[in-house]
């Protein structure tokens, strides 16, 4: 779906915006021989000090420290090895900032450095920490540069790619733009280099209906982990936190103006504009859905699930606490206080079952406590576990809807 007709409307009016701008490891270096993008990094430096002159307050995101890492080491490709990753990745960031920090000297312009792990946002008061440190930050005119913590990472802990973490970054400090610099202008209904038919999408305001009619394939670089699907993930996550997101081109940073300025998408440069949500998640909430490790799964029945979505607040919050004698089954083992997805299973006429995610919320107890429950429930001896009333296994305020 190729949308040319949408009014551009939706153009912050600030004069001052905050922008969170994210850098690919195709964009900083060489595929092959791993040596930095000198000129590439130097006009994204020049792109945000005229950000910065202009009185707009920027975030940058950047990829690049494993492949920093490989070319200091003298290795040619990158290993499978996690912990040989992460040892390259160590010797990588230190390198990658020495180059941003005399970059960005010259134009005595102040920068500091953030890894992060989703581990280090899953505690609500290290969220609000991080959330304060980059608003003092910014405050004080420096310019964050943001980065996974890899050399730490695992699977379980890590935001998967550096487009996702760009986007809860965008979420964090409220951006009014997300820019997603990659190899392509823009999103196209098919790969350009392939299919000469392929269109190229200049805006859009519905995501899901946009996925359900173009291709994408693109895998991302040797050396980077994302492509052009985690682009859609990060634009999604983006957009409902209330951040208008852009896909342009990373070897044409200095776009990013005219963009910012043009006051018709049509007449900037090439490029596809995300249309931010009227009605933004709030803070928890998008903390919830998006700062936290899922630990588990609890599968409820189809009429708590069809009850969630009718009666939600305008902003992702649920009216309906969840109980025992609503929940199916248990899946993981977590304790009390940990995210799970809450879930329902649908079948479907092939006799596929389709598991459909609802929300994510806090549980009140762990795994093992919500199966004696539900068996003491299921048995009407409630009481004999000592509890008075029905216990809550989320409450209302602690869970998240998913849209």
């Amino acid at each position: 779906m190729v949308y040319r007709n949408i009014q551009n409307t939706h153009r912050p009016t600030k004069t001052s915006l905050t922008i969170v701008i994210k850098v690919g490891t195709s964009s900083i270096c060489d595929e092959k021989t791993h040596y930095p993008l000198l000129g590439n990094l130097s006009r994204i430096v020049e792109t945000i000090i005229r950000l910065k002159q202009q009185n707009h307050r920027v975030v940058l995101v950047t990829s690049a420290a494993v492949g920093t890492g490989l070319r200091r080491l003298n290795l040619q490709e990158k290993p499978t090895r996690q912990a040989l990753v992460q040892a390259i990745a160590a010797v990588g960031q230190g390198r990658l900032m020495s180059m941003y920090d005399d970059l960005f000297g010259r134009f005595n312009q102040t920068v500091a450095q953030l890894l992060l792990t989703k581990n280090d946002l899953s505690q609500r008061s290290q969220y609000l920490n991080a959330v304060n440190c980059l608003e003092e930050l910014l405050d004080m005119g420096v310019v964050p540069i943001v980065n996974e913590n890899d050399t730490i990472s695992y699977s379980e802990i890590k935001f998967g790619d550096n487009d996702t973490l760009s986007a809860i970054t965008a979420g964090m400090v409220k951006a009014d733009y997300l820019f997603l610099l990659t190899d392509v202008d823009c999103l196209y209904t098919d790969n350009p280099r392939t299919n000469p038919d392929a269109q190229p999408i200049i805006m859009c305001d519905d995501l899901q209906q946009l996925k359900s009619t173009i291709t994408v394939t693109s895998p991302g670089s040797s050396l980077g982990t994302g492509g052009m699907v985690t682009k859609l993930v990060a634009a999604d996550l983006a957009t409902a936190a209330g951040v208008i997101t852009v896909i342009t081109r990373g070897a044409t940073p200095e776009n990013i103006l005219p963009i910012i300025e043009a006051q018709d998408s049509y007449t900037a440069p090439l490029h596809t504009r995300f249309l931010a949500k009227s009605q933004p998640l709030v803070d928890r909430t998008w903390w919830i859905l998006h700062g936290l490790h899922t630990a588990g799964t609890l599968v409820v029945d189809e009429a708590l699930a069809d009850a969630i979505h009718p009666f939600l607040s305008r902003q992702g919050i649920a009216s309906a606490s969840l109980y025992a004698h609503s929940v199916h089954r248990v899946e993981g083992h977590f304790v009390e206080h940990q995210a799970v997805r809450v879930v329902v299973q649908r079948h479907c006429e092939n006799g596929v079952v389709d598991q459909i995610t609802v929300a994510k919320g806090l549980v009140n107890y762990s795994s093992a406590e919500i199966l004696r429950i539900m068996q003491a429930q299921r048995q009407n001896k409630i009481t004999d576990l000592g509890y008075t009333k029905l216990p809550c296994i989320i409450d209302k305020d602690n869970m998240a809807v998913s849209t």
